[in-house]
C-alpha cells in the first residue's frame, strides 16, 4: 500500500503510494473527520479492521495530520480579517529564522506563507474590528524582525473556505 523511498534528508519528503480505496478514505474524513470507523468502513465499503489498518497507516505516514474543528470566527468575535503582504529587509537565515518564530507566536495570524518573489510572505490575520487590526498592525506586525514593508488588503468575503484536497 505505501512505499517509502529514502529521500536526502535535507528535503524529508514522503512519497506514499495510495489505492483508490485509500483516497475515499481521505476524502471521507475531510468532509467529516468525525467518522467513527464503521461509518467510514461501510462509506468506502470495506470491513472495519482493514478500514482500521489503512487509517492507522494514513496517520503514521502522515497524509493524515490531525483532526480538527472548523470554528466560526464571528462566534469568537473575529469578525475583521485581512491579508498582510510582508516584504524583507534582510533575508538571512537568522532573520528569516526569527521572523517565523515570531509570526508563530502571534494568535491573530491564521496563516503564513512564504513565497517566491515579491512580497517575501503572506499572512492571514482575523481580529475583532478595525481598530483591533491597526494595532495589532502598528504594535506587533510592523516591529517584526526584518521587516522593511507592510502592506494589506482587506477581505470582503470567502468564496471559497477550507475546501478538502482534491483526490
Amino acid at each position: 500500500m505505501f512505499l517509502k523511498i529514502p529521500l536526502d534528508p535535507l528535503f524529508r519528503a514522503r512519497i506514499c503510494f495510495m489505492d483508490d480505496v485509500d483516497r475515499k478514505i481521505l476524502a471521507e474524513l475531510q468532509q467529516d473527520g468525525r467518522l467513527t470507523v464503521t461509518e467510514l468502513a461501510a462509506r468506502v465499503r470495506l470491513s472495519v479492521s482493514p478500514c482500521h489498518r489503512r487509517l492507522r497507516e494514513l496517520e503514521r505516514s502522515g497524509a493524515i495530520q490531525g483532526y480538527r474543528a472548523v470554528v466560526d470566527a464571528t462566534a469568537l468575535g473575529l469578525d475583521f480579517e485581512a491579508l498582510v503582504f510582508v516584504s524583507m529587509r534582510q533575508e538571512d537565515r537568522a532573520t528569516i529564522a526569527e521572523f517565523e518564530r515570531a509570526v508563530g507566536e502571534l494568535d491573530h495570524v491564521l496563516d503564513a506563507q512564504r513565497l517566491f518573489g515579491e512580497p517575501d510572505y503572506l499572512l492571514r490575520v482575523a481580529t475583532a474590528d478595525l481598530a483591533a487590526f491597526q494595532r495589532l498592525y502598528d504594535d506587533r506586525l510592523a516591529t517584526l524582525p526584518g521587516v522593511q514593508r507592510l502592506t494589506s488588503t482587506l477581505v470582503m468575503k470567502h468564496v471559497v473556505r477550507d475546501r478538502p484536497l482534491p483526490s
